[in-house]
């Protein structure tokens, strides 16, 4: 590994790991403890309409998926509060019409579209200088954001009727944590790309949660494990020429198979009272 890291491709690969692992494990952890995993999945696959207007604006896709993903977000947020539909109903329609809003920008750029594979697909290889320098911007904010209103996320995320009765306005906590998983999404684009993001959001706070319901320790192992699992994966797809974004998902695949058979059957040791 040592001297992969004579390569810059890799070294920004290995730095992006570093920055990816602490907002996805942070952010993850809100994601499984709300049930959201349906949410995330649908904002990432509205982010391609982003994605498709950078192309035809002649700007860095990651750029102008920021703002689409955030609009995405708060759309979803709104259409479940103002006009009574419930999430699943409000993702499915905005999962369709992004998809279909990226198709169609690319459609009408002239030329051909050379790296759009890796924003489907994901490629940690890829990712660029100015790419490490707008992910170190999101985390920034994804990480400052959190650590202001931890409680207020907190006490929404376990019980968001109690959180009410005491006086905190739930819906715009609702709506800042969907747009924190919306520039979270952007954040792992480049990395297993947006048919593949959820699981990376998920994958690694759902092993965590089968060993504390303590949400800071959730979020550090989760973080932990993730880096651990980019990082494993990375190498791997390197050794064996295999796609990184596929091959790091898979590896988180095969460790929650673990960890959820190594728990169950735990269970199954421990001996009844009679």
């Amino acid at each position: 590994m040592i001297e992969l890291l004579q390569l810059e491709f890799m070294r920004n690969a290995v730095i992006a790991a570093f920055l990816i692992s602490v907002a996805f494990g942070v952010v993850g952890s809100y994601v499984v403890v709300r049930r959201w995993t349906f949410i995330s999945g649908g904002i990432a696959h509205a982010a391609f309409g982003g994605i498709g207007l950078g192309y035809y604006l002649g700007v860095n896709p990651l750029i102008s998926a920021i703002p689409f993903s955030a609009f995405v977000a708060l759309i979803v947020g709104l259409l479940r509060k103002k006009a009574s539909l419930s999430y699943d109903t409000a993702i499915g329609m905005i999962w369709a019409l992004g998809m279909a809003i990226g198709i169609l920008f690319i459609y009408l750029t002239p030329g051909y579209a050379p790296d759009l594979f890796s924003y489907l697909f994901g490629n940690i290889l890829t990712i660029s200088g100015p790419d490490l320098a707008l992910m170190a911007a999101l985390n920034l904010l994804i990480l400052s954001s959190v650590f202001l209103l931890f409680e207020q996320l907190k006490s929404v995320s376990f019980d968001e009727e109690f959180s009410e009765v005491i006086g905190l306005k739930t819906d715009l906590i609702d709506l800042g944590l969907l747009c924190l998983i919306a520039l979270s999404v952007v954040l792992l684009v480049k990395v297993v790309g947006i048919v593949l993001v959820i699981a990376l959001l998920t994958i690694p706070a759902s092993i965590s949660k089968m060993y504390t319901y303590n949400l800071k320790k959730m979020m550090v192992y989760s973080s932990i494990l993730g880096l651990l699992l980019v990082l494993s994966g990375l190498y791997l797809s390197y050794e064996l020429n295999m796609p990184s974004g596929a091959t790091i998902i898979l590896l988180a695949g095969l460790l929650f198979a673990l960890s959820y058979a190594y728990k169950h059957f735990s269970r199954q040791k421990i001996p009844k009272c009679s």
